[in-house]
């Protein structure tokens, strides 16, 4: 019997050896010196490595995530951004090519960007952040994504329903109500959307957390674009803010008054803050029950096998429900 929970490839990684990677590197002329360190990453797997001239970051690919069409146009987006000048971690062209192959295995090769982690609080850094991403949508608004998907309810709220529903993680006793809260759940973001009127939606960063920032003696840099997606601006927004209400507001107004010096924002979209919120959150139970299969994932989530851990899940679920139908937390 086949578990439903488990990615069709268990542990695609498998392979993926220390000498494997610098064998892949040395196979498309990165000539590495022979050190290696494993960076963080659930989806992916992620090297820094060093040659004679600089320090380098490989990436590979998780077999059967993207198609070599959506990986080529997150690339394409990426070097659309470092062209404009925005510091953007982009992918290095290896005789002309920005995805590689070595074996079995789909890579890419990204200079070593120095940075620290940012410090949001520090004079001026909202606002300068704000700058940022309001360039980054100034481009991302210029052209829609062909082939990369879309922030949305049928991806992140239906099918990721779909999945948990078919999975071994989801204890028994709490599958009726996981259904019912759930689907109470995606119904609510539905009249959310709807009562928000058409957005206007551009390609964004999609996965645009502080994890995935990096601060230098200029402000911040976008790494990790692996996310990248057809959405509403504000996706790329809310995840910014932590903290009361009124903190939230604050950091808000800091991040919008630099936004706006490059891009207009359209205010109605505040409304979709918690519904998108909401979308992240049955997805991230979709995506922990997808990768069970891959010991990373275990070692990574152990709670996901406690029953605890779903009896919370579902309040959060529940009290996310509440969220969406009370007015916008953030003024505008």
């Amino acid at each position: 019997m086949i578990n439903k929970t488990r990615d069709s490839t268990v542990a695609p990684f498998a392979g993926l050896t220390p000498e494997v990677v610098l064998d892949a590197a040395a196979a498309v002329g990165l000539n590495p010196d022979g050190r290696l360190f494993a960076l963080n990453s659930y989806e992916n797997r992620v090297y820094q490595l060093w040659n004679d001239e600089q320090g380098l970051v490989l990436k590979f690919y998780r077999p059967h995530r993207w198609s070599d069409a959506q990986i080529l146009e997150e690339h394409a987006f990426t070097g659309e951004l470092a062209k404009a000048e925005l510091p953007v971690a982009a992918p290095l062209a290896v005789e002309g090519q920005t995805l590689l192959r070595f074996r079995d295995y789909r890579f890419s090769a990204f200079p070593f960007l120095r940075g620290r982690a940012p410090d949001l609080d520090a004079p001026e850094a909202r606002l300068i952040l704000g700058r940022a991403l309001a360039r980054l949508h100034r481009i991302g608004a210029t052209r829609p994504f062909e082939v990369r998907p879309r922030i949305g309810i049928q991806r992140l709220g239906w099918d990721a329903r779909a999945q948990v529903l078919e999975s071994d993680l989801l204890p028994e006793r709490l599958h009726e109500r996981y259904a019912s809260v759930s689907g109470v759940l995606i119904e609510r973001v539905s009249t959310a959307y709807e009562a928000a009127g058409p957005m206007r939606e551009i390609r964004l960063h999609g996965d645009c957390h502080l994890g995935n920032l990096l601060w230098n003696e200029q402000g911040p840099v976008f790494v990790d674009l692996d996310d990248c997606a057809t959405g509403p601006a504000v996706q790329d927004l809310w995840m910014l803010l932590s903290g009361t209400p009124d903190e939230q507001q604050h950091q808000w107004s800091e991040i919008l008054e630099g936004y706006r010096q490059f891009a207009d924002f359209d205010y109605a979209q505040v409304h979709l803050i918690e519904p998108l919120r909401a979308l992240r959150m049955l997805h991230h139970g979709a995506w922990v029950s997808h990768r069970w299969g891959d010991p990373a994932f275990p070692r990574a989530f152990p709670w996901f096998g406690e029953e605890r851990y779903w009896e919370g899940y579902l309040q959060d679920l529940l009290e996310q429900a509440g969220q969406i139908e009370d007015p916008p937390l953030l003024r505008t």
